[in-house]
């Protein structure tokens, strides 16, 4: 019971983070932002994260029932921190360095692993049934 207790306060956390980035969103689409540099990725990443956001607080109620959500969650969380830490590398190796700080391939691999280390289990498959057919 503690583990799923943990997994829903990871779930809010991790949801209203996520959904809160609708704000930065709207704001890029509001002001043409993304224009500037022409950074079309930033806002298709911003909305894949912001629904992400909203199914993981609606997934808090009963886990047991999202957990492929929950795993695409922990993964998409994993396979962002291992692509920004290559690209800071290939960055570094340049003599160039990126925005980003190495917090934040941190703290997303830190959701994908929480969300990993706590997803629910497989629920048993069911028994198959040995029964005779009936006949007419």
């Amino acid at each position: 019971m503690k583990r799923e207790r943990a997994l829903q306060v990871v779930l809010v956390l991790v949801g209203l983070a996520y959904s809160f980035w609708s704000y930065f969103l709207f704001e890029a689409l509001w002001h043409s932002r993304w224009l500037n540099g022409h950074n079309d990725v930033g806002p298709m990443f911003l909305t894949l994260n912001t629904v992400l956001g909203v199914f993981l607080l609606l997934a808090v109620k009963q886990p047991a029932k999202h957990r492929s959500l929950i795993a695409y969650g922990a993964w998409s969380s994993l396979g962002h921190a291992f692509t920004m830490s290559i690209q800071s590398a290939e960055a570094a190796a340049h003599g160039m360095h990126r925005n980003d700080s190495p917090w934040d391939i941190v703290l997303f691999g830190v959701i994908g692993v929480a969300l990993l280390a706590l997803l629910p289990a497989n629920p048993p498959s069911p028994a198959p049934s040995f029964t005779r057919p009936r006949r007419r």
